[in-house]
């Protein structure tokens, strides 16, 4: 085993956790699910089947990622952030063979007891704020609060709000990395 898990985590047969990742209290990990090297899986977690998570994912207490999701590279899913699979569930009804994608892309932040409505996208570096709940796309770089979800500025690759000037350039305050905005849509440029 290249990886650890806490003596309470349930680790189902026929899924594949990567070298380094870290399963901890609780957790349950089910069949069919990939999760890559270096992934920490916090207490109280349950990754359905189907699942993808890539390397370097934090899943905070409390998340459940359900069949659907995929999570690229480097996300942060916080403390209690909530997906889900079937846009109109019901409990009579069964809908498993309608469930959705929601894939997660590389950098993106999902805050603390967010909601992500199934089927939508989360652009690369994207930063959910607390609590907001996103019912549409959200473009890379993005910063979306509230509920429904809205578009209030951009962030860095480092999670630093971005301020841009007549230009369309910003600056990372922390990294010194440089952004254009053009056409509301964001780029690194250096």
């Amino acid at each position: 085993m290249n990886y650890f898990a806490h003596s309470t985590a349930v680790i189902d047969e026929g899924c594949q956790i990567g070298e380094g990742t870290k399963v901890w209290h609780f957790s349950h990990i089910m069949p069919g699910c990939v999760i890559g090297n270096n992934c920490n899986i916090g207490q109280n977690v349950v990754v359905s089947p189907k699942v993808t998570l890539g390397d370097n994912v934090r899943v905070q207490n409390n998340v459940s990622i359900y069949e659907g999701v995929i999570c690229e590279d480097d996300v942060f899913l916080g403390p209690s952030m909530v997906f889900t699979n079937v846009f109109n569930p019901r409990s009579a009804v069964r809908r498993n063979h309608e469930y959705m994608q929601t894939l997660v892309k590389k950098g993106a932040s999902i805050g603390a007891n967010a909601t992500i409505v199934c089927g939508n996208e989360i652009g690369e570096f994207a930063f959910i704020g607390a609590g907001a709940v996103v019912t549409k796309p959200v473009p890379a770089f993005a910063l979306v609060v509230g509920n429904p979800a809205k578009h209030t500025g951009w962030m860095s690759e480092f999670g630093h709000k971005l301020n841009f000037d007549a230009a369309g350039k910003a600056t990372c305050p922390e990294s010194g990395q440089e952004y254009k905005l053009d056409n509301n849509r964001v780029t690194r440029t250096k």
